[in-house]
């Protein structure tokens, strides 16, 4: 079954880590309201720096912070597409800059069409 996914990488500060994992337990209680799939958070345990390029360099990474790692799933782009629109309009998910949980300037993300999944 084709599906859609949102991926992200995330810097995280390393004392903010269990803010930002509370964060996104509600998050994904949104997302999952408004028609998502699947949200699933993973915290960096074994991300080697690359000699030309990787999660960490990518990310920036400073001592004091870990890789997260993230992906949602979707039905399809245009669901992906409605669900996100109604998910940046809720005000539950709604948060001053200098309030969030990781540095979002240095966040990668990007949508992707699945092709292989067993």
């Amino acid at each position: 079954m084709p599906f859609y996914v949102d991926g992200f990488v995330v810097p995280v500060p390393k004392k903010k880590l269990d803010t930002y994992l509370k964060f996104a337990r509600k998050a994904a209680k949104v997302w999952r309201e408004y028609g998502a799939l699947q949200c699933v958070e993973c915290v960096g345990d074994d991300v080697p720096v690359g000699k030309q390029t990787s999660f960490t360099r990518a990310v920036e990474l400073k001592k004091d912070e870990v890789v997260v790692f993230s992906w949602i799933t979707y039905k399809s782009r245009a669901d992906r597409d409605r669900v996100m629109k109604r998910v940046m309009a809720d005000p539950r998910l709604q948060m001053a800059p200098e309030d969030r949980p990781f540095d979002a300037k240095r966040m990668i993300f990007g949508g992707f069409k699945s092709r292989v999944a067993l």
